[in-house]
């Protein structure tokens, strides 16, 4: 089994920001994980969180109580003032579901959005891997944004690109995503490289195909694709240019589909 080495490109607090995301707005950030150690059920050879630690510590994950505090605090502070977010975004140090109270924190976050910035959507960015249970499919089902990965069209190619530490059933995953009935949002990083000698491309005819077969049954309210941004833990990524993730996105459009398109 390969060692990858301990690398950390963003480690955030509880509540962060807002800063300016190129999806969402001015993104009030949420990391429900320790600011320093990633947790995640993926181990995706672009994230820019870098490689997960080879020993997961559990130890510094906010409790709702903790996170009830801090997230009301911060938009008492934002109200009424040009920084108030657009959206109040779970993403952070791996993947937000893994947080124990997640649920519960989800309801936390519909009530004080509610009370203090109502217009703020929330936006939940998640890999999907914790969607076979049922409370968290629920919760994931109330957010204004929810935001679930799909990496390629094969099972080899986003596994390659994904590294799933947990198991993980392309069948059965698109059919959970099909559970949610068009409300949910797809995103979908694009790549060309190679990783520990092996060349990996999800923007091939073959993969873009089956990809574009699995939006067809999914049936997302919206599609976004994008191409690398930040700093990755594999150095051997290229970024997709933006007419090439245009020329991804013509055969959905021209069937109707929302396709939003984050490159340069």
């Amino acid at each position: 089994m390969q060692k990858f080495k301990k690398m950390s490109f963003l480690v955030e607090p509880l509540i962060f920001g807002p800063i300016i995301s190129r999806r969402l707005g001015n993104s009030l950030g949420i990391n429900l994980l320790p600011e320093v150690g990633k947790i995640c059920s993926f181990n995706c050879i672009y994230c820019e969180c870098g490689w997960n630690p080879e020993n997961k510590k559990n130890s510094g994950i906010p409790t709702k109580e903790i996170f009830e505090q801090a997230l009301e605090k911060r938009l008492q502070e934002l109200k009424g003032t040009a920084d108030e977010p657009d959206s109040i975004t779970f993403s952070g140090n791996g993947e937000p579901t893994l947080n124990p109270d997640f649920v519960d924190i989800i309801d936390i976050t519909i009530r004080l959005r509610d009370l203090y910035i109502p217009n703020a959507k929330i936006s939940v960015l998640t890999n999907g891997t914790t969607l076979h249970k049922k409370e968290i499919f629920n919760a994931v089902s109330k957010v204004d944004n929810n935001i679930i990965k799909i990496d390629g069209g094969t099972y080899e190619t986003i596994k390659a690109i994904n590294k799933p530490n947990v198991d993980f059933d392309l069948e059965k995953y698109i059919s959970t995503l099909q559970e949610y009935k068009g409300n949910l949002i797809i995103q979908t990083c694009f790549l060309r490289g190679e990783h520990n000698g092996v060349k990996i491309n999800n923007t091939t005819d073959e993969e873009v195909a089956l990809w574009i077969e699995h939006i067809k049954k999914i049936n997302p309210k919206k599609t976004m694709i994008y191409a690398i941004d930040r700093e990755t833990p594999e150095k051997k990524l290229e970024k997709i240019s933006l007419i090439e993730l245009e020329q991804i996105a013509k055969p959905l459009r021209e069937l109707g589909y929302d396709i939003e398109c984050y490159g340069k």
